[in-house]
């Protein structure tokens, strides 16, 4: 489509007749009407044909407000006139090319329409690939590479990654509509284009929410998010919406993609964190990142090299004289043969995270399955001991059929080994969890919530959940000597808990003080360093020799 634009009707019917041919025409009689026929058919326009000299507003205004249009500077424009100073002037406001008056032969007219559209639309298919049409941003890659130059064009400048997220801005979509989520990303790409206006740099939509910004480095980069944010909150007129962002500052020669990689992981480290919605990369969370990074990679071989141990805690019962041991829970220990000994509290949630936690569970089924029954057979009777069920176990469909030839296998009964569940996997997966503990109770196994009260929905839990134990989170036992709260807490889950006939395990007991205001209030069992810590399932024994003898002395007696 040609859109020819002038005032006198002899010259628009003289253009129509040269492109009618190859184009679809449509005319305005000034600059006006030119503006409102851009716009209604900015989609289909292939070139315009301006006058420069019109009533009611001339090509140059035309021009003018094109070139400030987001959408309208698309399309190309060919001025027409026979004012050779004109020409300059109309060049540098955005014209394409010019058309002498009186009109060139037809041919060269053509020829000059043809030339600018197959121009135009090479532009466009580079621009459409190029900039994001939504926020007018930069597309990924050609972010990266246009990131690459910058950094050629200045060499010794210190530079800031910024990763940008909306926070739940899925919600947005689902609670207001695709429409007004549009509308967010445009407004957020508003914001970063006025603050690169005012700071170097080059900014992208990654994809969805999240954005990438690249410029001169900032002191404070709190005010650069607060900047943002107010702005933002201004913008919004349905939903109050947060952002969060994370930042690496570059060293020189640093890779690229790196550099956003470890700015997005910033990003992520604060997700969900309203009242820190900021972090900076720095060398620690490197080496951190480098450690998560090998010890994933180092995981089989360490199962396959038995890096792995277990490690056994005693449960003993404090409403003895003397306590009594009863049970052990099996907890996993990874002794690196270059890092050494890697906390659990490093390497639990990193393959939680990851979804490689079951394997490590599976071991220490194994290796507490194996142990019990070699204590059974050496010393008569049965230790029972309890085994971990990470989030990620819940999602096993053959999980009962595992756990069921585990025992089996050592020539167990299903009481010897007992299963503990984290309050946080009832929290997130209530119904599937019921479903599974119900199964597993019917088979035989006695089911253990551990860290009880750490989470929003214990009271809950035990009115929806079929348990046999609960755990009493470490925390409240510790400060129970001096927490007359903390205290009554303790004897209010123990009232609780013997209403329902369930029994209670109180963690972390380190003093003579802890153990009489426990026993006093009725705990059942208890395990922490007070007896002992965890320890290796040969030290453990000796522990266990002591009990034997003591069932021996009262069977003699």
């Amino acid at each position: 489509m040609v859109l020819i634009v002038d005032d006198q009707e002899i010259n628009r019917d003289a253009l129509e007749t040269v492109v009618e041919e190859d184009y679809t025409v449509i005319t305005a009689e000034n600059g006006l009407q030119a503006l409102e026929l851009m716009r209604e058919h900015s989609h289909e326009l292939s070139i315009v044909l301006l006058d420069l000299i019109m009533p009611v507003m001339n090509g140059y205004e035309v021009l003018k407000t094109v070139h400030e249009d987001g959408e309208l500077w698309k399309i190309p424009i060919i001025v027409m006139t026979s004012d050779k100073k004109a020409e300059l002037e109309a060049l540098k406001l955005g014209a394409a090319d010019f058309i002498t008056k009186p009109f060139d032969f037809h041919e060269v007219i053509l020829a000059r329409i043809s030339r600018i559209v197959e121009l135009s639309e090479g532009r466009q298919l580079i621009s459409s690939a190029e900039k994001d049409p939504l926020t007018r941003l930069y597309t990924r890659n050609f972010f990266f590479e246009y990131a690459n130059r910058f950094f050629g064009y200045r060499p010794g400048v210190q530079m800031d990654a910024i990763v940008l997220n909306i926070e739940q801005f899925r919600f947005v979509n689902a609670i207001h509509g695709r429409e007004y989520g549009n509308k967010v990303l445009r407004t957020v790409g508003d914001i970063i284009l006025e603050f690169l206006s005012e700071t170097d740099g080059i900014a992208s939509r990654f994809d969805a929410d999240n954005f990438a910004i690249l410029c001169t480095h900032h002191e404070d980069h709190r005010a650069v998010l607060e900047e943002f944010q107010q702005k933002l909150y201004e913008r919004s007129t349905k939903v109050r919406l947060h952002l969060r962002m994370g930042v690496r500052v570059r060293r020189e020669d640093m890779d690229t993609i790196l550099l956003f990689d470890q700015a997005g992981t910033a990003c992520m480290m604060v997700r969900g964190d309203f009242q820190k919605p900021l972090m900076v990369y720095d060398e620690e969370m490197l080496k951190k990142e480098m450690l998560d990074h090998r010890l994933l990679s180092d995981l089989r071989a360490a199962l396959a090299e038995e890096q792995f141990y277990v490690v056994f805690q005693p449960k003993y019962d404090i409403q003895c004289d003397p306590p009594r041991l009863r049970s052990a829970e099996a907890l996993i220990r990874w002794k690196h043969p270059e890092l050494g000994m890697i906390s659990p509290e490093t390497f639990i949630p990193l393959f939680e995270s990851k979804g490689l936690i079951t394997l490590v569970d599976s071991f220490v089924w194994r290796e507490a399955a194996r142990q019990v029954a070699t204590w059974k057979e050496r010393y008569g009777f049965t230790l029972p001991v309890s085994v971990n069920l990470s989030r990620a176990d819940i999602f096993d469909p053959t999980l009962t059929d595992r756990l069921c030839a585990l025992i089996k296998d050592n020539g167990l009964e299903y009481n010897d080994i007992k299963l503990e569940l984290t309050e946080s996997a009832y929290t997130q997966d209530a119904k599937l969890l019921l479903g599974l503990i119900c199964e597993l109770r019917k088979v035989g196994f006695e089911i253990e919530m551990d860290d009880f009260g750490s989470g929003y929905s214990s009271l809950n839990m035990l009115s929806t959940m079929p348990l046999d134990v609960l755990k009493i989170e470490m925390s409240f036992v510790k400060n129970i000597e001096s927490s007359e709260t903390d205290l009554r807490l303790v004897e209010l889950i123990l009232d609780i808990a013997a209403n329902l006939k369930l029994k209670v395990v109180a963690e972390g007991l380190e003093t003579e003080g802890q153990l009489k205001l426990l026993r006093d209030a009725g705990c059942d069992l208890v395990q922490g360093y007070y007896f002992s810590r965890p320890v290796p399932a040969n030290e453990f024994e000796k522990l266990i020799q002591k009990e034997s003898e003591l069932i021996t002395l009262e069977k003699s007696t």
